[in-house]
């Protein structure tokens, strides 16, 4: 795929959060809202990591390179956000928000830029694209209202959140540059390895938070997420 078009994925992908900062600062939506789309987002997820990263690296590396590299994604993931919780001591100010959103963030847009090495990426990067923009709108919508909490300004919280927006597009294409001339044995894992991450943020930030915003009725939204995402492959 032309680098133009992976970039076209990346401006994409991160343009949700720029929407989402915008809502956020200008618009207090209710709770239940933030949390459905959270949910829809976790369902979202869970389709792309299993079927558009797992799945083709099993098929390519087998199961001991793709459960490998899921499960050294997720540790590194963990431990990374154990460091960042460490650091800001689990409060939810503007930096914190900011860490955490790229941490989520990073893996999911460099396995996007990985998808679309070749002339048949177009449709599985659509698939983790969906997942990306459903996640990446309530967490900034929920980031930039927090941020406000905190003191930000309204053309703060947005600047801060259009700078992790253009950091994630880089991302993309990074992914894309960085594993286009490596063997599919190394696509593999790197495709496992973000799995891994992206199933970690899954699980210790976005349904937790959906939860807790919500309640058990996000089960609906997650699998609502789930089966819409799904049928977009």
């Amino acid at each position: 795929m032309a680098l133009w078009s992976v970039l076209g994925f990346g401006v994409v992908a991160s343009s949700a959060l720029v929407v989402g900062s915008l809502l956020g600062a200008f618009w207090k939506p209710p709770e239940w809202v933030v949390a459905a789309a959270l949910a829809l987002s976790s369902g979202s997820l869970i389709t792309a990591l299993a079927f558009e990263l797992f799945e083709p690296a099993f098929r390519i590396g087998g199961g001991v390179l793709a459960s490998s590299g899921l499960f050294l994604g997720a540790g590194v993931f963990t431990a990374t956000k154990w460091v960042l919780e460490t650091v800001y001591q689990g409060e939810d100010s503007g930096p914190a928000l900011l860490a955490n959103v790229t941490l989520d963030g990073v893996p999911e847009n460099v396995a996007l830029g990985i998808v679309l090495i070749g002339n048949q990426g177009s449709r599985s990067g659509l698939t983790i694209l969906v997942a990306i923009v459903l996640s990446n709108l309530p967490e900034a919508i929920g980031g930039a209202k927090k941020m406000q909490d905190a003191g930000f300004s309204r053309l703060g919280a947005v600047g801060a959140w259009t700078s992790v927006g253009v950091l994630l597009a880089v991302a993309v294409i990074a992914g894309n540059l960085l594993f286009a001339d490596l063997g599919s044995a190394a696509v593999a894992a790197a495709r496992s390895f973000a799995g891994g991450a992206v199933l970690a943020g899954v699980a210790i930030e976005i349904l937790p938070d959906a939860y807790e915003e919500g309640g058990p009725l996000v089960a609906m939204a997650t699998a609502v997420g789930f089966v819409v995402t799904f049928l977009v492959r």
